[in-house]
Parts: C-alpha cells; sequence; structure tokens
C-alpha cells in the first residue's frame, strides 16, 4: 500500500488494497471516504513531479495483530510509525517529519483490503532528534543489503533476528541461507547450544512453582553420581547452586583430566559456570518423577506458549530441510552430529520465533507465582565486575535508562547464539547465526537496537 502505492503512485496497488469502504482519519487533515482518499492523493501525494512526498515505515516500530471469531481470521490491525520524506530533482530525499499509523484489514474472498486507516500523531522534523530516537530504536542496518553485505564480508552464512518491544515479538529478521543456495525463513532451526539453560532453568522453576520439586532441598535426595558419591560436599548441592552455577562442578567431566565428575570447591560459596550441573539437576528430576526431561518440558513449557518448532534432540518430529547448519571460520560447512538423548544444557533445536516466544514468556512472570519469579528476578552470584547470575540466566543491572538486562549466549563450534530482555522496558533480542563468526555482528547489533544500554552490556562483557 505505502511502498507501491503511495511512495511509486502505483494506483493498480492501491485499488488492489483498498476497500471500496475505506475511512480514512487524519488528525490535521480531516476524513476521507474513497473516492476523497484518491482525490487528494492524485493531487497532493502524485500530481507534482518536482515534488514528491516518500513514506518510509520503522520495521522495529511495526506490529500486527489477528482479528478472530469463533477461532476463524477475519481480519488483523497493523500499527507503526513512518518518517516522512520529500523527493526533489538532483537532490536526495529529506526528511520532514514523521507520524504513527493504524490499519485495520478485513479478509473478504481470499484478499486483504484496508477498510479502516488512523494517521495521527504527526510531528515536524525539528522534533525528531530530540524526541523520535528516545523512544524508537531506529537500526543501523534499515537497508537489508548492509547485513547482507556484512554476512559476505565475515564469511556468516546466515543470521535470524527477533526483536521484542513492550514484550511483544514485533519483528523477525532473516538474512543469508541455512545451507548452500537455501535462504533461511522464519522456520528456520538452529541449534542455540547453552540458550538451553534458560529453558532448563525455568522448566524447574515451574516444578518448584507446584511443589513438586525444591529450590533448596539436597539434589542428592533423588540421585548421586557414582564420581561423587564419597564426597564431603555432597548433601549440600541444592538445586538453587546448580541454576545460579554455584555447583562446584567443573564445566564438564571430559575437560578434566581424569574424565572424573569432582567438586571443585564446596557448593554455594563461589560462581563457575557448569554444564555439568544441569545435567545433574536433569537426572535427578527423572529419576523423581519417574519422567524424560524432554516430555516434562514439552507439558510443562513447549505446549503452553505454542513452541511448536522446539526439541531437545533430533526425532522424526524435526524437519532437517529447515535446519540452519553449521559452518566454520571459512564460511564452510562442517558435518553435524544428529543429537537423539536430551541434554538439559546444550543442543536445544528451536527458531528464532519460538525462542522470542520463551523470552516474552519470562519477561510477563513466566506464569509463576510472585515468590517464585521474585528469585529469578533476584542476584544469586556474582561473576565478576558488573555481572551477576540469577536462575539460568546471566544478570546485568545498573545499566543506563535504570534497566536490568536478563541474557545467555550459546556457542558450539559453527553456531553462536544470544538472548537478551530487559526488566523493565520489556523489550528484549534473539540473534541465531550458524556461524563460527556469528559473535563478529552482535555487538553492532544490539546497541543499534538499543543504543547506550548496549554498548554497555558490550563493554561489562569485553572486560
Amino acid at each position: 500500500m505505502f511502498k507501491e502505492g503511495f511512495n511509486k503512485c502505483n494506483y493498480a496497488a492501491l485499488k488492489k488494497v483498498l476497500h471500496q469502504d475505506l475511512e480514512f482519519f487524519h488528525d490535521l487533515g480531516g476524513t476521507q471516504n474513497l473516492e476523497q482518499f484518491y482525490d487528494a492523493f492524485s493531487k497532493n501525494i502524485c500530481g507534482n513531479s518536482n515534488y514528491k512526498p516518500i513514506r518510509k515505515l520503522l520495521l522495529e516500530t511495526l506490529e500486527v495483530y489477528p482479528l478472530k471469531n469463533n477461532g476463524k481470521l477475519y481480519g488483523a490491525i497493523q500499527k507503526g510509525v513512518h518518517n516522512f520524506y520529500i523527493r526533489e530533482p538532483n537532490k536526495e530525499p529529506y526528511i520532514t517529519g514523521y507520524a504513527k499509523f493504524i490499519t485495520t484489514w478485513v479478509l473478504e474472498n481470499g484478499a486483504w483490503k484496508a477498510k479502516r486507516i488512523f494517521s495521527y500523531d504527526h510531528k515536524p522534523v525539528k522534533d525528531y532528534g530530540k524526541k523520535f530516537n528516545a523512544n524508537y530504536a531506529l537500526p543501523l542496518f534499515d537497508n537489508d543489503r548492509k547485513i547482507e553485505k556484512l554476512l559476505i564480508k565475515h564469511k556468516i552464512p546466515s543470521i535470524a533476528i527477533g526483536l521484542i518491544k513492550n514484550g511483544n515479538l514485533q519483528q523477525i529478521r532473516t538474512f543469508g541461507n541455512k545451507k548452500s543456495s537455501k535462504p533461511i525463513s522464519n522456520s528456520s532451526i538452529y541449534k542455540v547450544a547453552s540458550l538451553t539453560k534458560p529453558i532448563t532453568a525455568f522448566v524447574v522453576l515451574k516444578l518448584i512453582d507446584e511443589g513438586v520439586w525444591s529450590l533448596d532441598e539436597p539434589v542428592s535426595k533423588y540421585f548421586i553420581d557414582e564420581d561423587i558419591k564419597d564426597s564431603n560436599h555432597l548433601n549440600k548441592l541444592t538445586t538453587r547452586h546448580i541454576l545460579s552455577h554455584q555447583s562446584g562442578f567443573p564445566n564438564w567431566r571430559y575437560l578434566t583430566d581424569d574424565n572424573k565428575l569432582f567438586f571443585q570447591f564446596e557448593p554455594g560459596t563461589k560462581w563457575h559456570y557448569s554444564g555439568e550441573g544441569f545435567e545433574y539437576l536433569r537426572k535427578a528430576i527423572e529419576k523423581k518423577l519417574n519422567r524424560p526431561f524432554e516430555k516434562i518440558a514439552q507439558e510443562k513449557l513447549f505446549d503452553r506458549i505454542e513452541m511448536q518448532n522446539t526439541h531437545f534432540y533430533w526425532s522424526e518430529k524435526m524437519d532437517e530441510n529447515q535446519y540452519a547448519a553449521e559452518h566454520d571460520e571459512n564460511g564452510k560447512p562442517i558435518n553435524y552430529e544428529k543429537y537423539t538423548t536430551a541434554n538439559a544444557s546444550a543442543n536445544l533445536l528451536t527458531t528464532v520465533e519460538d525462542y522470542s516466544k520463551f523470552l516474552i514468556h519470562i519477561l510477563n512472570g513466566a506464569n509463576l507465582s510472585e515468590k517464585t519469579y521474585r528469585e529469578f528476578l533476584k542476584v544469586q552470584a556474582h561473576e565478576k565486575e558488573g555481572i551477576d547470575w540469577s536462575l539460568g540466566m546471566q544478570m546485568l543491572s545498573d545499566l543506563p535508562n535504570n534497566e536490568t538486562a536478563f541474557m545467555h549466549t550459546g556457542g558450539d563450534y559453527g553456531i553462536k547464539t544470544i538472548a537478551i530482555i530487559f526488566k523493565n522496558s520489556k523489550d528484549g533480542l534473539v540473534l541465531f547465526a550458524n556461524s563460527e563468526n556469528g559473535m563478529v555482528l552482535w555487538q553492532k547489533i544490539i546497541s543499534e537496537y538499543f543504543r547506550e544500554t548496549g554498548e554497555e552490556i558490550g563493554r561489562r562483557n569485553l572486560e
């Protein structure tokens, strides 16, 4: 409607999508029906070849909500923000202002028609830098070709971006290929490595909330690994210690000299990142509840928030054609392993849309009691200056704009992922890249979406 009709004066495009009973409401120009709209359009928008108004949608402001009746889709509400430009001969287009819009679409005989359009809150350009940027993040990558060029430059096959604004999934952007000559899409599945851990943490928090598991009960009551059965620290280990990375375990036993599990320190006395801890917890829960952890996760989390394309391991439910295969630092594909058992720390298979749903679930309280959710929001362990840990996620407090961030990263060879949410604004970001070089773009994208807050996150993690 805007890119073709408004900006290119393509009347055929407009007639295809405008409803015969159109009502157009403008906060400065009054109301118009379809005939009046076309008349004003031909005179004011397309009547002067030397002075052409242009609208540019700010993608990060776009929101779309379905309208249903008895479960059947009959329309949609679309809202967002436009910048207004003027294009004159022999000049670069220059900005004049911006405004918000709401369009109500109806679905008639399989065709979408714009029936009600509201254009309002028009502001002149003098307010743009002062007011607009304070409320809306305009990414550096407003031209998709810039991202594509960066992917080529850094030999990154693909990147998928999920943007959360005010507790809603506002946008998914995908660039590049999941495999050679096979473009990435919203349905593409990535292995997200350690982004598995926040999923595990919230499944466990739901069990705690239901009273079938305890945050501070010794885990040894239900499971004891043969390697540590004689340790003096055995009965001190709790779920709180594990979820906040204070278990005392090494990251993985296979990285130790003798490939055995052991306590490096007394649980709860210091912080040390450990995948072994999450796996230990999974085994204990499975033993007590006599159910596979992936089944518990499906029931308690995936089914409830419609994470339909999320799996702990490869099975017949996985569509391999959708898999974003791992690539090395030279952009060459890596032979990937198809794991067939659940791991509470790694190997989760998911889409950027599904993981964004999960983050939104967290931002909205995760359907937990206030008491349990408060435990997640608290600092549980200290990693280093400016970085703490809650239950299952890294925690960065005292950020610009009085913000607190919860985040986690994931990285195996050939895959790099990151997820961030902000407690107060309820904004967030998911970035998946099927490349060993994926981290190269993280800070640029995060800083452009979240300005000084994103820059501070980068500074703390780099120090």
